[in-house]
């Protein structure tokens, strides 16, 4: 069988520990909290960050949107080498983080639509993403020896 421009051969389990992380992501995102949703402005959002980083609750918060996507894009970027490409990684993860938000919109299940939160869920993806490309190739050279 042709390779097809494959450059990596797939990990065996890889697809499962995805899907097991986006299961994580789904009921840390999209279990219900009440109903209907509310709106989280950048603005007012932005600056409960800036002013509330001595607080655990906003740093929790914080670290907590950053980190979201994190083992979903690492896992994405090893099975699919074409999101090595920063634009495509982007592109993907900024996807992800407003397809969670624009379902708690959506969905009755009493969460806060915020911007922001896509912009932290994608730039924590992005970050793991770059990080495990830097990294893949090293390990997969030591492997080779």
């Amino acid at each position: 069988m042709p390779d097809r421009g494959r450059t990596t051969p797939a990990r065996p389990g890889g697809y499962a520990l995805l899907i097991a992380s986006l299961v994580g992501v789904a009921a840390a995102t999209l279990t219900p909290e009440g109903s209907g949703w509310a709106w989280g402005s950048p603005a007012t959002e932005t600056r409960w960050y800036l002013t509330g980083l001595d607080s655990s609750a906003t740093l929790l918060q914080l670290l907590g949107n950053l980190g979201l996507l994190v083992v979903p894009a690492a896992l994405a970027v090893l099975l699919w080498p074409s999101l090595r490409r920063p634009t495509a990684l982007l592109a993907g993860a900024l996807a992800a983080g407003t397809a969670i938000e624009l379902l708690q919109w959506a969905l009755p299940l009493g969460r806060v639509v915020s911007p922001l939160d896509a912009a932290l869920n994608a730039a924590g993806a992005v970050a793991a993403g770059l990080l495990t490309r830097s990294l893949d190739a090293p390990i997969r050279g030591l492997a080779r020896v």
